[in-house]
C-alpha cells in the first residue's frame, strides 16, 4: 500500500492558504561580532495553513472529509502552490525551453524534471516530482519533441525512446503540485453559529515522495 494518494487538494482550499518555503539554518556568532552559518536542510521545504480558505459550513464538511481518507498525518496527496506552480514566472505561456534538465551524454534515457532558482552565486535546483498530466512540453538541443518521449506524473521522470546525443541539451515546461501531507492529526473544529465552522489550523508540509 502506498503512503500517498494520487489526488489534488479541491484549489479552492490552496487559493485561500497561506505559507511558503522553510529552511533550517544553524548560526554561531563568535566572539568577535562574525557568524559562522550552516545549512542543515540540503532542500527547502514548504509549509501552508488552509484555515482562511475555509469560508462556510459546506467547505467545512468537504475539508474534514478529505483529511478523514487521508487518515490525517498518514497519506500524502498533491498541493496546488499559486505562487509557484509553473516551470517559468510571470504569464507568459510554457514553452519547452523554460528549464534545462540535463545534458545528454549519449547513453542515458531518463531524466528528473527540475526547476532552477536564481543564477549569479549559488542557483538552486528544485526536483519536480509530481508534474500535472497534459502539462509537460520537452526539447532537445532546443527543437521541441512532438514523440517519442514520455513523462511519469507520479514521479516527474522523462524518458525518452532513444538517448539524446552527447552534448544536447535537454529541457522541459510543465506545471507541477506539491506532494505533502497534513500536519495535524486532529482538527479543532469551532461552531461559530448556526451552519457556520471553522477550524483554527490546517497545516500542510511538503513530503519527499
Amino acid at each position: 500500500m502506498t503512503d500517498f494518494h494520487e489526488i489534488l487538494l479541491p484549489t479552492d482550499f490552496s487559493e485561500g492558504s497561506h505559507g511558503g518555503p522553510q529552511r533550517r539554518t544553524q548560526i554561531v556568532t563568535l566572539r568577535s561580532g562574525r557568524e559562522e552559518r550552516n545549512a542543515l536542510w540540503a532542500h527547502s521545504r514548504r509549509r501552508f495553513d488552509l484555515r482562511y480558505s475555509v469560508k462556510s459550513y459546506s467547505k467545512l464538511q468537504e475539508l474534514v472529509a478529505f483529511w478523514e481518507e487521508r487518515m490525517g498525518r498518514l497519506y500524502g496527496f498533491r498541493f496546488r502552490d499559486w505562487s509557484d506552480w509553473r516551470s517559468r514566472n510571470g504569464v507568459d505561456p510554457i514553452t519547452p525551453l523554460d528549464q534545462t534538465i540535463a545534458i545528454g551524454d549519449g547513453g542515458t534515457k531518463t531524466f528528473q524534471l527540475t526547476k532552477t532558482y536564481g543564477s549569479a552565486f549559488a542557483p538552486y535546483t528544485r526536483q519536480i516530482r509530481k508534474p500535472v498530466a497534459g502539462s509537460v512540453r520537452v526539447a532537445v538541443a532546443g527543437v521541441e519533441q512532438m514523440s517519442g518521449w514520455s513523462a511519469d506524473t507520479t514521479t516527474g521522470i522523462v524518458t525518452f525512446a532513444s538517448a539524446p546525443a552527447l552534448g544536447q541539451i535537454i529541457s522541459a515546461g510543465y506545471q507541477f503540485d506539491v506532494p505533502v501531507r497534513f500536519d495535524a492529526d486532529e482538527l479543532d473544529k469551532e461552531l461559530r453559529h448556526f451552519l457556520i465552522g471553522a477550524i483554527e489550523s490546517i497545516p500542510v508540509v511538503e513530503i519527499v515522495v
